[in-house]
């Protein structure tokens, strides 16, 4: 493909999909805005309640031919759907960049953490294997069915469009069950593409639907009796307060993955060029919109000398970030996703000044872009020193390509300021010894763990897990804990005469 050749080509609006066909939406219609060029590339339906309940319908009414399709017939179906979405790689992945406006590598990496999750959810035939004791009493057997449940909800984030639902969405329908996936308005193109292969793959109509919308959509999952549950990726305050909140009232399933203030300890005996290296992206990556992005880093001691080299080097490995178009292969860091979550990032630079942290780089201003684009959802990197952990910037989710930089003067300091965070998403140490590694991993309160490790994300097969208010529920997405938490054991105790 040429260099900054655009997957999507024409403004079209987009459509659900409900029961094996896709059907036009009776909400209002929004535009969805490319954030580098800030053009229109889409029109997305905000969807009706009863629109949501049609798409409940037909899942409901599919779930028992598909429940009793075996899991091996069941996994061919994704193994089919793997073959397109690798036939379909480069585009899949352009769509992301286009509608979200991360680099095309983090695109490029997205669909593969995705694909990765529809290859895991390809073993079903084993990963749902039950398990059998004979002779627990006198002439009793007794053994476990991992059964599916029926209908599932998956809501999805505007950070990584295309790979979270597919966090959940493979291991709900090998399993046997049914979903209804709601993108986020925001970016609804990735989802749109993901659901024609699934169609082109040929799942059975009501088994894999998708409905755009909002508010309205996710109230309607949340209050319908025939879903039994819901998986949600996004902010805290939606997680826990609406999410979790509701399906505890309503008796559904939940995972509820949440926010992040992630702190990276950088201990004096780091491997400084490759740390410098491996912060670069876990703070800028994705413009700082990930909930693993690094967002305090916290430098162990009390050399000054250390301090300022190091500090020095971060500074002048930031200012070489190339910003720009996403699809543009020297770009490493493309825009925000839209102008009113630039306008809330500026908010806490400003927090940050005046509540006297000390301002080393100011993303708001000389924002050299690469290409000629229109500044609005552009915003350079930015980093704090001097910063204190009851600061807002300290302590509060930005959510953009903001460094905090604290200084502490032990091991003990930097594990106990992260563990009086609120959140416990994906926090890291770098180092060179054994012994710091095994207690920073032994005592933070985290649920990703990183050791040299920036972006700390599991791959497919593990568990993406989470503490405090980063993570709601017991299940967790991805891998084994995702097929536990789309199937319920079915306990048979049988004796015969």
């Amino acid at each position: 493909m040429a260099l900054l050749e655009e997957p999507i080509k024409e403004v079209r609006t987009l459509k659900n999909y409900i029961d094996g066909e896709w059907v036009e939406s009776k909400g209002e219609i929004i535009d969805v805005v490319n954030p580098a060029t800030y053009q229109t590339i889409a029109k997305v339906p905000i969807s009706t309640g009863e629109e949501m309940d049609a798409a409940v319908e037909a899942a409901k009414a599919a779930f028992p031919d598909w429940r009793r399709t075996t899991p091996v017939a069941r996994a061919r179906y994704l193994y089919r759907l793997k073959e397109l979405l690798e036939e379909n790689f480069e585009e899949v992945s352009r769509i992301q960049t286009q509608e979200h406006g991360k680099t095309i590598d983090e695109s490029r990496g997205e669909t593969r953490r995705g694909i990765e999750n529809v290859e895991v959810a390809c073993g079903i035939p084993t990963l749902m294997q039950g398990y059998y004791s004979e002779d627990i009493a006198h002439g009793i057997d007794e053994f476990v069915i991992p059964t599916p449940l029926g209908v599932f909800g998956i809501i999805g984030p505007f950070n990584f469009p295309f790979m979270i639902p597919l966090w959940s969405a493979p291991y709900a329908v090998a399993t046997g069950n049914c979903v209804i996936v709601k993108p986020s308005s925001e970016v609804p193109n990735s989802q749109t593409k993901l659901t024609e292969l699934a169609e082109e793959a040929g799942f059975p109509p009501g088994v894999w639907n998708m409905v755009h919308g909002g508010r309205s959509v996710v109230n309607s999952m949340l209050e319908h009796p025939d879903i039994v549950g819901i998986t949600f990726v996004g902010s805290t305050p939606t997680g826990r307060d609406v999410i979790y909140k509701r399906c505890g009232e309503t008796g559904k399933r939940v995972i509820a993955q949440c926010g992040a203030k992630n702190f990276m300890t950088i201990m004096p005996d780091c491997d400084v060029d490759r740390t410098v290296i491996a912060m670069m992206t876990s703070f800028f990556g994705n413009a700082g919109q990930r909930c693993l992005s690094a967002a305090n880093a916290v430098i162990v001691g009390e050399d000054d000398a250390f301090y300022k080299n190091f500090v020095d080097r971060v500074i002048e490995q930031i200012k070489s970030i190339r910003v720009g178009y996403g699809l543009d292969e020297s770009v490493q860091m493309g825009p925000v996703r839209d102008k009113e979550k630039k306008d809330r990032i500026i908010q806490y630079i400003e927090s940050g000044i005046k509540q006297g942290a000390k301002l080393r780089l100011d993303g708001r201003e000389n924002i050299k872009i690469v290409g000629d684009y229109p500044e609005t959802c552009f915003l350079g990197p930015t980093v704090f020193e001097d910063v204190k952990p009851d600061m807002k910037i300290g302590s509060e989710e930005i959510f953009g390509p903001v460094m905090s930089i604290m200084r502490v003067k032990d091991l003990d300091e930097a594990i106990e300021i992260s563990n009086d965070n609120a959140f416990g998403n994906g926090n890291s140490i770098f180092t060179s010894s054994g012994k710091s590694a095994r207690e920073f991993q032994y005592n933070i309160d985290s649920g990703n763990v990183g050791i040299n490790i920036g972006i700390v994300a599991p791959m497919a097969f593990f568990p993406f897990s989470g503490m405090k208010d980063s993570f709601y529920g017991v299940l967790h997405t991805q891998g084994r804990e995702a097929v536990r938490f789309f199937t319920e054991s079915k306990v048979v105790i049988q004796r015969w005469f």
